[in-house]
């Protein structure tokens, strides 16, 4: 049988993960079905992808009628999602056994804890001791609170998917908070090797809103760097990822058999009609990473994606010279950065309170 695209990803040292998850995705065996035909080997979710996963259908009506009185809304969505985890986590559970990298399950942490360092650290801690898998991230912002919440999680022996990354500075924090997580847990006496992390770099939305402000600027060269900054982005990330893990500091962890953070490419959709649906996966191929994909994404490069060597290595000079090209007509980049992630983490707050308006609603209806 010949290899697929993403098959073809896969083996330049990409790793295909998917975005979303559900129980209708766990029980008519799709999950399994892309895991051997599209070389899926983990998946990440959010409150957006829960709260989308309930409203869709009854797949959650039994279990709803068993929980209607567990608690309040809150915990009862945490069961429903738990579920769902576990039951991934133990479908993936052999590739995590082949590749210790691989095979991942994410569950976040509420989105409306970004900014309160204490009990994010609680619920992450709480998240991973309740479902007690190895193969299990939880998924905290990488807000500046949220940076200590990682470190300790981290020096907990925990592992950490750090996500709604989208500044170059954060996503540098990021990696440090890794590593001084990593040195307290081997100052204690624990196995980095026990132990992963990801770095999920949100990218098309870095885009969409540069190309907003390029296009309220109006001038012929305001508009010709539209499209560009997204992947120049994430292509600096990566540059900083691998000065990150180099060097001596890095090789006496390396050498008590600890990891690398992975940087992991989020918000890989297309956004922009305009541009190749496929943009933001073809441009970012690279060892060592991760792509998390939307489902049109998967089935969209399935198609027609092409794999053409290790794209994120290309043009680092140019990205760079791109950023100084962006101020010369006034976009302010740290300005972009920081709307992008306020903007983030009120999306999934807002998604989190109508999941729980729909756990609610759901309740009321079984209980009817």
């Amino acid at each position: 049988m010949a290899e697929s695209r993403l098959q073809e990803l896969s083996a330049r040292g990409q790793s295909v993960w998917i975005d979303y998850l559900s129980r209708d995705l766990l029980e008519t065996g799709e999950l399994k079905r892309m895991m051997d035909e599209d070389a899926v080997v983990g998946v990440t979710s959010n409150p957006t992808i829960f709260q989308k996963a309930l409203s869709q259908g009854s797949a959650y009506a039994e279990q709803l009628q068993e929980l209607k009185h567990a608690g309040d809304a809150k915990e009862i969505f945490l069961h429903l999602a738990v579920q769902d985890v576990e039951a991934a986590l133990d479908l993936l559970a052999p590739v995590h056994e082949r590749n210790p990298e691989d095979g991942y399950v994410s569950i976040e942490v509420d989105p409306t804890l970004a900014y309160d360092t204490e009990a994010t650290y609680k619920e992450a801690i709480r998240l991973h001791e309740w479902i007690d898998r190895p193969n299990l991230y939880v998924k905290i912002p990488g807000t500046k609170p949220g940076l200590q919440a990682i470190e300790d999680c981290i020096a907990g022996g925990r592992s950490i998917n750090v996500t709604l990354l989208f500044s170059l500075e954060m996503h540098s924090a990021s990696m440090e908070a890794y590593l001084r997580g990593l040195e307290r847990l081997v100052e204690a006496g624990g196995n980095p090797a026990n132990v992963r992390s990801v770095a999920s770099f949100f990218v098309s939305r870095v885009d969409t809103e540069t190309d907003k402000r390029l296009e309220a600027i109006g001038s012929d060269e305001a508009l010709a760097l539209r499209g560009k900054l997204a992947i120049a982005n994430a292509r600096i990330a990566y540059e900083n990822y691998l000065k990150a893990f180099s060097g001596a500091r890095w090789e006496a962890l390396e050498a008590k058999g600890a990891l690398p953070q992975r940087c992991l490419w989020a918000s890989t959709s297309t956004k922009n009609p305009e541009y190749r649906d496929v943009l933001y996966v073809e441009e970012l191929i690279g060892p060592h990473t991760v792509n998390t994909m939307p489902e049109e994404t998967i089935q969209a490069f399935e198609d027609h994606g092409e794999v053409s060597g290790d794209t994120v290595l290309d043009g680092v000079d140019e990205a760079h010279r791109l950023l100084e090209q962006l101020a010369a007509v006034g976009i302010d980049y740290d300005d972009v950065v920081l709307t992008l992630e306020k903007e983030g983490v009120q999306k999934f707050s807002d998604s989190f309170a109508e999941l729980l308006d729909g756990v609610r609603a759901k309740c009321e209806a079984v209980t009817a």
